[in-house]
């Protein structure tokens, strides 16, 4: 395989950096772009609608293609075409399940973005189907791609600051006073097919608060704990071995942020492990400033505490509490990327989600190479906004069977694990 051939569904926002992540790197050719947004499709800023504009996540839609690609805004047309050999999925959410189960049926290599999923349910029949098709498959989780969470997955966190007992992060953004704002509904702009963009999720009247990218503050379609908290607890399971917990507890709710979200401003969830471990992640979009210095994750163990981010990591030594005498455990530790561009608003000097997209184009052409975040692994990160989210509806301390992916305790939260499709979508 000279290159690898892509299509790419969704090029709005994230789609677009995909898209230019993709264009930059000579193991792939860009065939096909799909949106139910006109202008997106025909990357022409011009007739993007004014209220698009405001949203100010509309991206510049200048690239320059050297072939000719394709254009559509239904992605199965995408997906007929046989000289395609990979997507990727840049769409919203609550579109990722259908499109990669659609697209690994139609013999089609999938890159998808997070969170993977909008309910638990989806999760484990995208993992069954890449397992029946055999295709291969690779999830965004961009710090799976950073050498920073790499080197330390494999060796592990217990192996530098003792057995981890607690583990923190949080997603902060203050959206005081009026977040998202307020918004009526209203005709969807020209050129935008919002029918089609609702997918499998019942019909309503399209409404700026909901489209474009307001979606994640809609609990139907995205929450922050799937945008933000997949990220970081996906690094934490991984740096401890973890598969999932056996007990989640949420507390929050929207206590300043006067908007048309339907999730929480301000929440906190604690995630409970059979291997004697608690994880702490907390969303803070009415308040700001960050709880830990010098990183994004925050791991506390027997010996010293870990800090880090996709730019570095800090090992520090334990002082000795009440009844110990003892010196430092460990020895002080401390690893920066010295150099590199800075991509986004976080100023990361290497760009982790480039390298997913390079380790994914490797996968397709050479059985051999292994996409850095499975389905699975995917699955298993994924499913813990869910947990949390269902935790904190349900108001109650959930019980969670991981091998059976079902509560033990629970019929409501239960009920929660997936949703009726609208036809004629469907995880067949």
């Amino acid at each position: 395989m000279d290159k690898v051939r892509l299509g790419f569904i969704g090029v709005g926002n994230r789609g677009t950096q995909l898209l230019e992540y993709s264009m930059a790197n000579p193991k792939a050719e860009i065939v096909a772009l799909c949106d139910v947004y006109v202008p997106y499709v025909e990357r022409d800023r011009s007739k993007v609608d004014p209220a698009f504009l405001a949203n100010r996540k509309v991206p510049a839609l200048t690239e320059s293609f050297s072939g000719t690609v394709d254009r559509y805004t239904d992605f199965r047309d995408m997906l007929d075409r046989p000289d395609i050999d990979a997507v990727v999925i840049g769409t919203p959410d609550h579109w990722h399940a259908v499109q990669t189960i659609m697209a690994l049926r139609a013999g089609k290599d999938v890159f998808v973005e997070k969170p993977l999923t909008s309910t638990i349910y989806e999760g484990r029949r995208m993992v069954e189907v890449e397992a029946e098709t055999g295709r291969v498959a690779g999830v965004c989780l961009n710090r799976r791609g950073s050498s920073i969470y790499r080197e330390l997955a494999q060796r592990g966190a217990d192996s530098i600051v003792g057995k981890v007992v607690n583990a923190y992060a949080s997603h902060t953004s203050n959206m005081y006073p009026d977040g998202i704002g307020r918004a009526e509904a209203q005709e969807p702009p020209a050129g935008f097919d919002w029918d089609l963009w609702l997918g499998p999720r019942p019909y309503r009247p399209y409404t700026k608060s909901i489209a474009p990218y307001n979606f994640r503050w809609q609990n139907e379609f995205s929450s922050q704990m799937g945008n933000w908290g997949v990220h970081y607890m996906d690094v934490i399971r991984w740096l401890t071995g973890e598969r999932a917990p056996i007990s989640v507890t949420a507390v929050g709710g929207t206590y300043a942020v006067d908007d048309d979200r339907n999730i929480p401003d301000t929440m906190t969830v604690l995630f409970e492990f059979a291997s004697g471990r608690v994880f702490e992640f907390q969303i803070n979009e009415a308040s700001a400033g960050y709880k830990i210095p010098g990183g994004e994750i925050e791991l506390r163990g027997t010996k010293g505490t870990l800090r880090v981010d996709q730019n570095g990591y800090q090992a520090v030594p334990t002082k000795a509490g009440q009844f110990q005498d003892w010196d430092a455990l460990i020895e002080p530790e401390e690893k920066h990327i010295e150099s590199g561009d800075s991509f986004g608003d976080l100023g990361i000097k290497e760009n982790s989600t480039a390298i997913l997209i390079d380790n994914f184009l490797d996968a397709v052409a050479d059985s051999s190479v292994k996409p850095y975040c499975s389905l699975e692994e995917a699955h298993r990160s994924t499913s813990f906004a869910h947990l949390a989210n269902i935790a904190l509806a349900t108001g109650e301390r959930l019980r969670w069977d991981a091998e059976n992916e079902r509560f033990t305790n629970s019929d409501a939260a239960n009920d929660m694990l997936h949703y009726e499709y609208r036809p004629p979508w469907s995880l067949e």
